[in-house]
């Protein structure tokens, strides 16, 4: 007997017979003596016909506004399971976020978990009932709700299972597991049994959609083990966890993309301390994350500084550039979004040398001209024209057998 807590995603309740078959399988889940929580996404495209919906209003949204309605998405679901349960003869209950125990800080429409109040989650299950709480949200210290972002199920489900010190968090979605690559590009993927913290927190913070990269993070530094797996089948998943010796079983594990990048540069900036401070600093008060940064060398006492960042703040980040061009005494700026990214990612890497330049060649066989490049001790990253993303997503896992991985 152990505690589970289960996160299913809104392709997993997105109908009444889909939510009909999440409800069977908790109950088969409890039937085996599991104590189960469910943490539920909003159902199908709900979330997205409501930011619709707020937009046939204009475009200028108040956030606390949009996320006191977005929040009731995943409260329907959570409220339709837990009626489905009741049918079924098992004991459930709904939670909102914030019953739940949430807690979070302000930040509207991105807001972090704070801590969690499980009081009232280990009174419901020491009553014996399955509980169902809706993700995405928590509450602030004002008492206002606040959402965590999107994929925030995943980070919810995450950490109610590192404060109720679960056994496992499942993370129920439709795909079988993390593979090598995404399925849809490269049929050969391999789906892969084990991976470390590590390696999915950088395949999900470079495109990888399986997982939440905060969700990865929060199950890290609470050693909190998951399982993704399909709402689909009962075929096993790919479990996420410390593995120490992955190094030695493979050089790199995945090929990621993302096509929703957009890439900023500014010209002739004069090469003193400060410059780049002022401009990080600038766009992280317009709430803009910034992924990539390539500064040239310096000529003439100047220098250029180009950057990536995603492509749905670049109306966040445009205005503040053209601000700083000004400012900062910058001969101009340009921009566009028709790029895309494409990573490897292996624990391996770290002491094989070659990888990167295995992968530059392979991206010169297919005449894809690399445009700025990023490393870490995991992964390299390049940002090429978004056309040919497919070709060269194909083009490294060929490159790097895997499609031959031994996992």
């Amino acid at each position: 007997m152990g505690l589970l807590v289960c996160k299913f995603g809104g392709s997993s309740v997105a109908s009444i017979e889909k939510i009909n078959n999440v409800a069977v399988r908790v109950k088969n889940m409890q039937s085996e003596g599991n104590s189960i929580v469910v943490v539920v996404s909003a159902m199908g495209d709900t979330t997205d016909e409501l930011l619709a919906l707020a937009h046939t209003i204009g475009n200028e949204l108040n956030l606390r506004e949009m996320d006191a309605l977005l929040a009731t998405g995943e409260q329907q679901s959570a409220a339709l399971l837990a009626l489905t349960l009741n049918n079924m003869g098992i004991k459930a209950i709904s939670l909102t976020g914030w019953q739940a125990g949430v807690h979070s800080d302000s930040n509207y429409s991105k807001a972090r978990i704070s801590s969690i109040d499980t009081k009232r989650l280990e009174k419901e299950l020491m009553a014996g009932k399955a509980v169902v709480v809706a993700g995405f949200q928590g509450i602030s210290s004002d008492g206002d709700i606040t959402t965590l972002g999107r994929g925030g199920s995943d980070t919810s489900a995450v950490a109610l299972a590192a404060s109720l010190k679960a056994d496992r968090c499942m993370i129920f979605t439709d795909v079988d597991g993390v593979y090598t690559a995404d399925p849809r590009i490269v049929k050969e993927a391999q789906k892969l049994p084990v991976i470390s913290y590590e390696e999915m927190l950088e395949m999900a913070s470079l495109g990888a959609v399986v997982m939440q990269p905060r969700a990865v993070e929060f199950a890290m530094l609470y050693n909190v083990e998951v399982e993704v797996r399909s709402s689909f089948n009962l075929q096993p998943g790919t479990i996420i966890t410390e593995v120490s010796d992955m190094e030695h079983q493979r050089i790199v594990t995945g090929v990621t993309h993302d096509t929703k990048c957009a890439k900023i540069g500014l010209y002739d900036l004069p090469d003193k301390p400060g410059v780049a401070s002022l401009i990080f600093n600038k766009l992280a008060q317009a709430g803009v994350n910034v992924d990539m940064v390539i500064q040239s060398a310096t000529r003439k006492e100047h220098n250029d500084i180009a950057f990536t960042i995603s492509s749905d703040d670049l109306p966040l980040a445009l205005p503040v550039i053209e601000n700083l061009v000004k400012e900062i005494g910058a001969s101009g700026m340009s921009y566009g979004d028709k790029v895309a990214k494409v990573s490897i990612v292996g624990a391996g890497m770290q002491s094989n040398p070659g990888v990167a330049a295995a992968m530059f060649a392979a991206l010169a066989e297919e005449n894809i001209n690399i445009q700025m490049i990023s490393t870490s001790e995991i992964k390299v990253s390049c940002i090429i024209d978004e056309d040919s993303i497919d070709t060269a997503v194909k083009a490294l896992h060929r490159k790097f057998k895997l499609d031959q991985l031994s996992c």
